[in-house]
């Protein structure tokens, strides 16, 4: 299991800052949207950073603990920058790609600090 939460570290921060940066340059563009590929790109981020906490919770369960307690600060502050979008995010289409994108940016930079005090 512990193995399954080192490959998703990996899978969560290069998916998280590629569908930022795919939304990031959609927006820019001033596309409405984004397209199918970058909101396919951004709900596979949240799905995967969900999942990677999932697996961490299991391991918390199964009694594996990180050396460093902010190592489960920054898992969470991950969950919750994807979450928060959803919850604030402003109903014009165009704005609303940008908060996602910046989200997700987010969410790989907390991310890979989760990963740097595992």
């Amino acid at each position: 299991m512990l193995t399954v939460h080192h490959a998703l570290a990996f899978l969560v921060i290069a998916v998280s800052l590629v569908a930022s940066v795919l939304a990031l340059v959609a927006y820019r563009r001033r596309g409405v949207g984004g397209g199918g590929l970058v909101a396919h790109a951004l709900a596979l981020a949240q799905t995967l950073i969900v999942a990677q906490v999932v697996v961490g919770l299991l391991l918390l369960a199964g009694h594996h603990r990180a050396d460093k307690g902010v190592h489960y600060m920054y898992g969470s502050l991950a969950v919750l920058a994807v979450a928060w979008p959803w919850i604030y995010a402003p109903p014009d289409p165009r704005r609303r790609l940008a908060w996602f994108a910046g989200a997700t940016l987010l969410a790989a930079v907390l991310a890979l600090r989760a990963y740097m005090t595992a």
